[in-house]
C-alpha cells in the first residue's frame, strides 16, 4: 500500500543522529519521534533539531506501541540489531537497521520470514552500494565500459580500539558487510559458497573476549550462476593499518583501484594503450542527482563534520562515500511506492551471512559453508 508520507523514529542517537537532518528534509518523510536511553543525549538531540518533546522516548518498547510510527531506522549497537529489528517488524513497523542484519544465522532466517509473513519493508543500511564510489562503478559496468568482469576484492582493515567496548568481542568476518555489498551487488549475484582462513593472532583478553583468535580473516566467496569468484579480508585489532574500505573490480577493458592511503584518488586502468599510460588516476563524481533535490546537500556535508562532532564512524570512514541520502531516500522511496528496498531482506540475508559462515570456515581451516536457501532468492 502506497503512502505519501512516511513518520519516522530514529532509534540510537550516536551515530544515529546523522540521518535526522536527512529525514526532516525528505519531501515524503516526516522526522516524528527519537529514541535513546539516556535523557540527557535524548534531549541534547531533540534540542537541536526541534524534535517534539513528547516524541523522545528513553523506552523502545514503548516507542514501539506509538501507532503514529510507520517506521523506525535503528542505529543501535549491534548485539541488538537482531532484537530490535523483530520487535519493529512484530509491531507492524517498517525497518532500516545499520549493519549487519544480525550476528547468527538462525536470527537472520527469523528475520527474513518474518518479513515475508508481515509484508513490511526491510533493509540493512549498508553504506558501501550508496558511496559515490561504488556508484562510479556500478555506472562504468552497466554501461559495459569494464567489460567482462574478471576478478572482485574487497579489504577492510580497521582498528577498532577506542570504539565501545563491544566490538572487543566481534570476529572480524561478524563485520564483513562492507566487503560483501560490493563484490556480490555490482553484479547483482548472490553468494553460494564460502571458505575462508584466519592468519596471525590477537592478544589473549581479546581471544577471550572474543571467542576467535585471528587478527585477520580472508574468504573467497563464490558467486552463484556465475564464473565469478571474489577475496574479501577484515581485521579489527593488532594489525598495523590505516582505517581502509576499499573495492577493486577487474575488466577486460577497464579495471577500477581504491587507493591505497584515504585521501588519495582511485586507480583506472584501461586495456590496449601503452603500458605508462594504462594507469590514470580519476576523480570519482558526487551522486547527489540521483536524489531528490531537497537531500542532494547531505552526499557532501552532514553533522558530523565540524569537529565538535566529531564521530569514530567519520574520522575513520570518510564520510562513508556521501551513502546516507541515498540510505534514507531508498528506504522512504520503497515505503512510499510500495516496492522492495535495496538490500531487501534476502539480500542483507545473504550478505550477511557470508561473514558469519566465513568465520565458521576459518576456526575449521577452511572447510566450504553453503549458503542456506533463504538468503537466496527463487530464481
Amino acid at each position: 500500500m502506497k503512502k505519501a508520507q512516511v513518520n519516522i523514529a530514529i532509534v540510537g542517537l550516536g551515530f544515529g543522529a546523522e540521518f535526522i537532518p536527512i529525514y526532516q528534509k525528505h519531501p515524503h518523510a516526516n522526522m516524528y519521534a527519537i529514541c535513546q536511553r539516556s535523557e540527557s543525549d535524548l534531549n541534547r538531540v531533540g534540542d537541536a533539531f526541534n524534535i517534539d518533546p513528547n516524541a523522545r522516548y528513553r523506552s523502545y518498547e514503548k516507542l514501539l506501541k506509538d501507532p503514529k510510527i510507520d517506521a523506525v531506522h535503528i542505529n543501535t549497537p549491534i548485539q541488538f540489531h537482531a532484537e530490535h529489528t523483530l520487535m519493529a517488524l512484530r509491531a507492524g513497523k517498517h525497518v532500516s537497521c545499520t549493519v549487519p542484519m544480525a550476528t547468527s544465522v538462525a536470527d537472520c532466517k527469523e528475520i527474513v520470514e518474518t518479513v515475508a509473513k508481515t509484508g513490511l519493508k526491510y533493509t540493512m543500511a549498508e553504506t558501501v552500494v550508496y558511496s559515490r564510489e561504488y556508484l562510479f562503478v556500478k555506472e562504468l559496468y552497466e554501461k559495459g565500459e569494464l567489460g567482462k568482469i574478471q576478478y572482485l576484492q574487497a579489504s577492510h582493515p580497521q582498528d577498532m580500539e577506542g570504539w565501545p567496548d563491544y566490538w572487543q568481542y566481534m570476529k572480524p568476518m561478524h563485520y564483513a558487510t562492507h566487503v560483501v555489498s560490493p563484490v556480490l551487488g555490482l553484479t547483482d549475484k548472490e553468494a553460494e559458497y564460502v571458505s575462508c582462513f584466519g592468519s596471525g593472532t590477537i592478544s589473549d583478553d581479546l581471544i577471550e573476549k572474543s571467542g576467535s583468535p585471528f587478527a585477520v580473516e580472508t574468504c573467497h566467496i563464490k558467486l552463484k550462476n556465475s564464473d565469478l569468484s571474489a577475496h574479501i579480508y577484515r581485521s579489527l585489532f593488532d594489525t598495523s593499518r590505516q582505517y581502509r574500505e576499499s573495492f577493486d573490480v577487474y575488466g577486460t577493458k577497464k579495471s577500477f583501484e581504491w587507493p591505497l592511503i584515504e585521501g588519495e584518488d582511485p586507480v583506472l586502468h584501461t586495456a590496449k594503450k601503452p603500458e605508462p599510460e594504462i594507469p590514470e588516476r580519476i576523480k570519482v563524481p558526487d551522486y547527489g542527482h540521483l536524489l531528490p533535490k531537497e537531500i542532494r546537500e547531505f552526499t557532501l556535508a552532514g553533522v558530523y563534520d565540524a569537529d565538535e562532532h566529531a564521530h569514530l564512524s567519520f574520522i575513520q570512514g570518510g564520510g562513508h562515500g556521501g551513502s546516507h541520502p541515498h540510505l534514507v531516500h531508498q528506504f522512504v522511496d520503497s515505503i512510499v511506492n510500495d516496492r522492495d528496498p535495496y538490500p531487501n531482506a534476502v539480500q542483507s540475508a545473504n550478505w550477511t551471512c557470508v561473514g558469519l559462515l566465513a568465520h565458521e570456515s576459518a576456526m575449521e581451516g577452511g572447510v566450504i559453508k553453503r549458503l542456506p536457501n533463504f538468503t537466496l532468492s527463487a530464481t
